[in-house]
């Protein structure tokens, strides 16, 4: 089977899994961080098919739909691929990209690196933020019930990751918490400068919000 071949299968294998997962870590979002993927590949010295791989299967069970068990995509995954009788290098490289690819809080130490796993990272976090990732961190909280905003209720930096994965804070202080720190975070020039325009409109939506929650006229485009 070809290298093609495999992508194809693994894009429809992942297409049939999230048919019914919630709106912000459904298949779009997966074909998005892939096409991402594919664009920061290309400038990097990255096996393109790793990347792909990587990004097709890296939320195909997010541990956030399973308890926190992040043990249930790798396993997903790598059943699927040993399926095709994809090479067992390729196989172990995708299940660590799988597993170091979270935020965590942004204080967890990643036990492994590769441009691979860089790559499928900086796309996954591109997805996190400018008009999609605002749309996402919305759609989500409303999921979990979240409030919307609550001033009384501040964001905390530099969370552990079991706070950071047990939080019920108010979406906006998600931002805070996590969306406006990616783009310092990205790994590779052509993530940071795709995030960049992203960031900027995360904070001229953010200006906008609080103006509108004041009930102070806005201005301005």
């Amino acid at each position: 089977m070809t290298d093609t071949e495999i992508i194809g299968k693994t894009a429809a294998f992942v297409k049939s899994e999230l048919e019914h997962a919630e709106g912000g870590h459904d298949w779009w979002h997966i074909e998005r961080v892939w096409k991402n993927a594919v664009t920061i590949a290309r400038s990097e010295p990255a096996s393109l098919f790793v990347v792909e791989l990587g990004a097709l299967l890296h939320d195909i069970a997010d541990h956030k739909f399973h308890g926190g068990d992040e043990s249930v995509g790798v396993g997903k995954a790598r059943v699927f691929l040993e399926s095709l009788c994809v090479d067992e290098q390729v196989t172990d490289h995708v299940e660590k990209i799988m597993t170091n690819i979270s935020f965590r809080g942004g204080n967890h130490t990643p036990g492994f690196f590769s441009m691979e796993l860089a790559v499928v990272q900086d796309a996954d976090r591109l997805d996190a933020i400018g008009a999609i990732g605002i749309a996402r961190a919305f759609n989500y909280g409303g999921f979990r019930g979240r409030e919307l905003y609550n001033p009384s209720i501040a964001p905390v930096s530099g969370m552990t990751v079991a706070q950071y994965q047990n939080s019920h804070a108010p979406t906006i202080n998600h931002f805070y918490e996590k969306l406006l720190l990616l783009k310092d975070r990205m790994n590779t020039a052509t993530g940071r400068k795709m995030a960049e325009q992203r960031h900027r409109f995360m904070e001229h939506y953010l200006q906008h919000f609080f103006s509108e929650w004041q009930g102070d006229q806005v201005t301005g485009g």
